[in-house]
Order: structure tokens, then C-alpha cells, then sequence
């Protein structure tokens, strides 16, 4: 028993401060240096600046820490514009310049391509660049009613926590939404369900009428009063915004005030095509960076009338319409029906009719499966953060010299299986994790005969730590 007193009474040991010089930076935006033999990842470190730090968190091989002073700085390190920077966990970037971030971006990029799956590109693409504030159309606020102090927080959390940030204001939002936090802490705190409201989702279309679309999902636990209902309908008509619900799962969403209102929608010039869709559909954060990227994909492919041409993880169908205005036959596989659903409605839309859309689960692909599919001159791939690696792994593998029994055996395939089919001669393939990239690229260059002609870093989230990229594979003849 004294043993274990003597241990609670124990003080807690608190870590040295010391001395490192960083070398570069990971993938979560963390200066990285190696001292006494260990890596250490240094939040709020930029590269070559020397600083002194405190571990928060250490293990055997490596230490996570907080900078305690810089004590020479970095000729890139700039004043974040976000009074909440530091605290809030939505950006990790804003303390450094915005064209050195897309430098680190791109070197995080070219080092995974080769650590991980062994792989340099023939050619680095310029960095697709946009507007670094206010670029964000969605978002997902987390909110938290604070008891003791009587308030509301709606907000980003915390950096490393689960803590909501206290903030009125957000440089990286639109202009519109980010005024919206402050009314919204208001009117939250005169909800009975105050403290069952515990998050945001947030959508911003383009202007109808000169009036920005801006709907606002909340997660509601319980059920609404009628002056909760009077509250939240006063806040929409004063501020200009849709309220849709959410009581469970996502197949609960739906319009709350107004009932018929506009919209959401985007469109894409360059192609004369218009897109609507709901609040909870995938679209990409950034609409000018998507028009660019939309716009270096079709570069890439090159697609031409005639060709058949397969994009997977079509979502609403972001590139597959683009495509299909070239005149070439498209398919656009994606697992989630609702998506697919969309992509239909927006290919009715805009009097497109040379795509078919089909959901499958990408991610349990089979070589049987693919060869199913049929022929495909061109592919592009924009997946997940997961990546495509059973699609990848399902195309053919490079070919190898064949002795005369397995050409007799490939010739008589009678084995009742698809014979595989050719490969696609480019694969363009969109990214949003450097690593699932650089695996996928090791499969396609290291086994199935592609090589590595281009890729490039998009810059979708200024001042974060997300890379997003693009890649050209040519198959090698």
C-alpha cells in the first residue's frame, strides 16, 4: 500500500526543452528535425529554422513537440492573417508563405512517389494555383454549448483535441458563411436543444439572382420546440440561408425552411455544363481550383470522339461530363447510388448522351471483374483518400515473354474465365493522399507496365496541410 501512495504522490516529469534545426516538413504540416538519434515532429517549425522545443508526447524512435522559441526564423515564415491560428486545428499552414507551401507540398509529393513506391515522375507539372482566402464552399463545424460559461461555440476544433475552438470569424471560408459563426452562436444558445446540436454542415453554391445559395445542415438529437422552430426560421430569413435537418443517419436529411428553396448548384464554363446538387453530395471544396483541374485533366487525357473511356469514383460525374463533350463513350463507375443518381440527372441536364453510370464497390475489384467492363482506351481515376489499389492490382501485369505451352494455353482459353483485356493506353489519375498515390504508382510503373510521365501538386487547400495532385501514366509499348 505505501508503494502505491508513494506513486500517486509521484510528480509528473516534466520533458527538457531543447535544441533542434528542422529539415522539413510532413505530411500533417510539422517541422521535422532528428536529434540524439530520434525523429522529432515540431508543431509551428517551418524548415531551416533553428529553434528550441518541448515533447509532448515520446516514444521510442520519435517525439511529437510544440515549439518553445524560435531562434532563427525562416525567410518564408510570414504573420498568419487568422486571429485564431494556433488554436484553431482548420489550417496548419498560415505562419508560412503561400507559394512555399506549395513548394513543400510538392517536395512531400515527390518523396512519397520515391520512398514509398519507388517511382520519379519524367516530368513536374506547374502547381495549380487559386484564391488562398475564402476559397472554401463546405465544411463541417463542430458545436459545443458550454454550460459553465453560458455560451456556444461553433466552430473548427481545436488543434489535437476534441475541444471546439472559440471563434466569430474564419479567413478560409467564404466571405458569407464565415460572417454567419457569430449569428449562429446567438441563435443556437436560445434553442431547448442547445446542447444536442452538436454540428454544422455547411454548402455554398453559386449565386442565383445575385443571392448566394448557402445551406446549413444541423445535426439535431431531439426534437424541436415551436419557438426552436420560430428561432431557426427568423435566422434563415434574416441571413439569407436554407435550414435542412439531420436527426440520424444521412438518409434523414432533408429541407427544413424553406421547404422549396433554391438550388445549390455549380458550373463549369469551359464546357457549358451545370451541376446541381444537395448539401451532402461530394463536390470539391474549391470551385475555381476545380474548373483548373478540370481543365489540366482533360489536357492530360486528351480525350477524342470515338474512344471509349472509363472514370472511377465518377462522383456527380465532375470529369465524365467534361469528357463526354470531347464526343467519346464514357463510363462513370461510383459506389454510392445517390452519386450515381446525380451524375444521371446532370447528364439529362445538360443534353448529354454518350455516358452510362453504374455504382460498384471500386474497392472490391477483381481482374474478372474489370475484364467484364470491356475495353477501355483511357481511364481516370479520382478516389478517395484510400486510393485505387484493387483497381490498380486488377489490370493486366506487364507482359512477359511467353513460353509455347502458355501462348497454346492463352490461345485456347478454355477455362470459361473473361480473357483479360488490353490495358488503357494513359490513366490520369486525381489524388487527395500523396501515400495511396505513390502505392498505386508503384503497382502501375513497377508491375503493369505504365511510366510515370507527369504530375503536379493542386493547390485545393491553401494553408493546410492536404495535398492534392494529379498524375499522368503512359503505358510503355
Amino acid at each position: 500500500m505505501a508503494r502505491h501512495a508513494r506513486n500517486r504522490n509521484k510528480l509528473p516529469v516534466i520533458p527538457e526543452i531543447k535544441h533542434a534545426t528542422i529539415e522539413s516538413l510532413d505530411q500533417e504540416g510539422r517541422g521535422v528535425a532528428h536529434v540524439d538519434g530520434k525523429t522529432i515532429f515540431i508543431d509551428g517549425a517551418l524548415p531551416n529554422e533553428e529553434v528550441t522545443y518541448q515533447a509532448i508526447r515520446i516514444k521510442a524512435s520519435y517525439e511529437v513537440a510544440n515549439v518553445v522559441e524560435v531562434l532563427t526564423k525562416s525567410n518564408q515564415r510570414v504573420t498568419p492573417k487568422c486571429p485564431h491560428f494556433g488554436l484553431c486545428g482548420g489550417c496548419k499552414l498560415q505562419h508560412l508563405d503561400a507559394n512555399a507551401q506549395v513548394a513543400a507540398k510538392q517536395l512531400l509529393l515527390e518523396n512519397d512517389l520515391w520512398h514509398i513506391g519507388k517511382v520519379k515522375p519524367d516530368n513536374m507539372l506547374p502547381p495549380l494555383y487559386g484564391p488562398t482566402w475564402g476559397y472554401r464552399h463546405k465544411a463541417r463545424l463542430s458545436v459545443k454549448y458550454v454550460d459553465k460559461k453560458e455560451r456556444v461555440l461553433v466552430g473548427f476544433n481545436e488543434k489535437a483535441t476534441r475541444y471546439v475552438a472559440v471563434m466569430n470569424s474564419c479567413e478560409v471560408l467564404v466571405p458569407e458563411v464565415s460572417a454567419l459563426i457569430e449569428p449562429l452562436q446567438n441563435m443556437i444558445i436560445q434553442l431547448s436543444i442547445r446542447d444536442k446540436l452538436p454540428q454544422i454542415e455547411l454548402a455554398v453554391g453559386e449565386p442565383l439572382n445575385n443571392q448566394t445559395v448557402i445551406v446549413l445542415i444541423l445535426r439535431i438529437m431531439d426534437a424541436l420546440t415551436a419557438e426552436d422552430e420560430a428561432h431557426i426560421k427568423t435566422f434563415a430569413d434574416t441571413h439569407q440561408v436554407q435550414i435542412w435537418t439531420q436527426t440520424k443517419g444521412p438518409e434523414t436529411i432533408k429541407p427544413f425552411y424553406p421547404l422549396n428553396g433554391a438550388q445549390l448548384q455549380y458550373s463549369l464554363p469551359a464546357f457549358n455544363l451545370t451541376y446541381p446538387f444537395k448539401p451532402n453530395e461530394f463536390t470539391q471544396v474549391n470551385p475555381q481550383i476545380n474548373q483548373a483541374m478540370i481543365n489540366l485533366a482533360m489536357q492530360l487525357l486528351a480525350p477524342k470522339q470515338g474512344e471509349i473511356i472509363a472514370d472511377f469514383f465518377c462522383g456527380i460525374g465532375n470529369f465524365t461530363l467534361p469528357i463526354a463533350r470531347s464526343g467519346a463513350q464514357v463510363l462513370g463507375l461510383e459506389g454510392l447510388a445517390n452519386l450515381v443518381d446525380r451524375a444521371n440527372e446532370s447528364a439529362v441536364l445538360n443534353q448529354i448522351t454518350n455516358t452510362t453510370f453504374g455504382v460498384a464497390d471500386l474497392f472490391k475489384m477483381t481482374p474478372d471483374a474489370l475484364a467484364e467492363l470491356g475495353r477501355f482506351d483511357k481511364w481516370l481515376i479520382d478516389p478517395p483518400r484510400d486510393g485505387a489499389f484493387e483497381l490498380i492490382k486488377s489490370l493486366a501485369d506487364f507482359p512477359k515473354k511467353l513460353t509455347e505451352v502458355e501462348e497454346g494455353a492463352l490461345q485456347a482459353n478454355t477455362s470459361g474465365a473473361p480473357s483479360p483485356v488490353e490495358n488503357p493506353r494513359s490513366i490520369v489519375y486525381v489524388s487527395c493522399n500523396p501515400a495511396t498515390l505513390a502505392r498505386d504508382a508503384g503497382v502501375l510503373v513497377n508491375e503493369k507496365g505504365y511510366r510515370l510521365s507527369a504530375v503536379g501538386v493542386i493547390n485545393m487547400f491553401p494553408h493546410t496541410a492536404h495535398v492534392e495532385s494529379i498524375a499522368l501514366f503512359e503505358l510503355i509499348k
